[in-house]
């Protein structure tokens, strides 16, 4: 009975096969982004880059295949193009030109380039956070909708286009009111879990330009390594 069973699943196989053989191929369409969702990312990106200055608190997650959850917490300014990130014994400066690394537990600075806000490299600068719909290397469509703390929450699934991409997704949860940014959160092919959380924002707030500029002064013994093009 199960060789009757076998042969009977390879001749529909066949036929189906013979079938297809006579059909014209029809390339399928072109997968693209969801235009009402690029209308929602747009307005976000235009809240948040039309504040003069931000300052904020955040948290980074990491999780890791059987390894504990680490949490590491950090501060951004931004004014204009220029930006301070603090996190993790680490900080990261732009005068909207160059970037100083620096690393205090090495007692080292790397100076780079300014890199492109489009470019996977430059993560860490706020452009970049909120202009990653328009890279070119994701498809993006709002996924899901539900309420939590009296508002509601909207998640917007990023996928990359390239299959050799080390994330299988990226997510976005964004206020659907308010369009206020909460958290991002990529997946890792590997089981890993990356999620950045925007808490304590406060737009406009008065910043000096102080702090968006490097002082060897301040980092004596320290070496600075250039790598600037």
């Amino acid at each position: 009975m199960k060789k009757i069973i076998l042969f009977s699943l390879l001749a529909i196989n066949v036929s189906l096969l013979s079938a297809q053989t006579k059909t014209k191929v029809v390339t399928p369409p072109k997968e693209t982004s969801d235009p009402a969702t690029k209308v929602v990312l747009d307005k976000m990106r235009a809240k948040y880059e039309g504040y003069k200055t931000l300052e904020a608190d955040f948290s980074l997650i990491l999780e890791m295949p059987e390894q504990p959850k680490e949490i590491q917490k950090g501060k951004l300014l931004q004014k204009g193009s220029k930006y301070r990130v603090s996190f993790n014994q680490q900080t990261v400066i732009s005068d909207g030109k160059a970037v100083w690394i620096i690393l205090p537990k090495n007692k080292e600075v790397q100076i780079n380039n300014m890199p492109d806000p489009n470019d996977d490299e430059s993560i860490l600068s706020p452009q970049a956070l909120f202009r990653i719909y328009l890279r070119k290397d994701f498809l993006y469509s709002i996924t899901n909708e539900y309420a939590k703390d009296k508002r509601v929450i909207q998640e917007i699934e990023f996928k990359p286009t390239d299959k050799y991409s080390e994330y299988s997704k990226l997510r976005l949860s964004l206020d659907k009111k308010t369009l206020e940014f909460i958290e991002l959160k990529a997946f890792g092919k590997d089981g890993s879990r990356y999620t950045l959380v925007m808490n304590n924002v406060i737009p406009n707030k008065p910043l000096e330009d102080s702090n968006f500029g490097f002082n060897k002064a301040n980092y004596p013994g320290y070496h600075i390594e250039d790598l600037r093009e």
